[in-house]
């Protein structure tokens, strides 16, 4: 009897370390299995779009602003700038004759067909400014995805997104088109004026090719800060 009772507490000890030893192996398994998986992970299409289309969308859209009303030049409001001519030349305003001392203030009015025609672009603010114009911002262009083109894998965490996007215009935008008809009929400098500072543009150009870094955080892939 006490000879089995030894023969059984040897068994038992025995058995403990070799549980443990499984144990440890099946733990060393499980975490090669996850990292391996991991490792496959990439960053898939749709979110892919998405963060692009993201990134797209905080650029904002192009818009010019202009006023109604006695407009005061200024350093911030020029209103003998091309972008005015620009929208009377098009019937959107009237330009009056200029006022006040040394011709500091022009009447400007919105006409009919300017009020139609804002009508037809959606996202037009209109505020009213404590010296009385009115103050219009109006959307002219916004960047839309053509196509993302590849995903680059450098590591489990870190990817590179290729795509590339086109302008949408509105009706605004096609009047402000650098190569087109209405931009193109004011001189070099009108042009570049427009260019620089008003929203004209190449809008109907090839698309425009980009790439971006992106890393991958706790909640998910994100444009690379660094």
């Amino acid at each position: 009897m006490f000879e089995q009772e030894i023969e059984m507490e040897k068994r038992e000890s025995s058995v403990v370390p070799l549980l443990l030893m499984v144990a440890l192996i099946l733990t060393i398994v499980g975490l090669a299995g996850y990292y391996l998986i991991q490792n496959r992970k990439v960053l898939a299409m749709d979110e892919a779009t998405k963060i692009v289309n993201s990134a797209l969308s905080a650029q904002g859209d192009v818009t010019l602003e202009f006023r109604t009303g006695m407009v005061k030049s200024s350093v911030a409001e020029k209103p003998h700038d091309p972008h005015y001519r620009l929208l009377e030349k098009e019937g959107l305003i009237k330009l009056g004759k200029d006022t006040g001392p040394y011709g500091t203030t022009v009447p400007v009015a919105l006409t009919d067909k300017g009020r139609s025609f804002l009508k037809q672009i959606s996202g037009v603010s209109q505020t009213r400014d404590k010296d009385g114009t009115d103050v219009y911002i109006v959307p002219v262009a916004q960047r839309k995805l053509t196509t993302v083109s590849a995903i680059k894998m450098i590591s489990p965490t870190r990817a590179t997104i290729d795509y590339t996007w086109n302008w949408q215009t509105n009706a605004l935008g096609e009047l402000l088109d650098a190569a087109g008809p209405t931009v193109k009929s004011f001189n070099t400098w009108d042009r570049a004026t427009l260019i620089q500072k008003y929203g004209a543009n190449f809008y109907h150009g090839g698309p425009t090719s980009v790439a971006i870094a992106v890393n991958k955080t706790d909640t998910g892939w994100q444009i690379a800060t660094e």
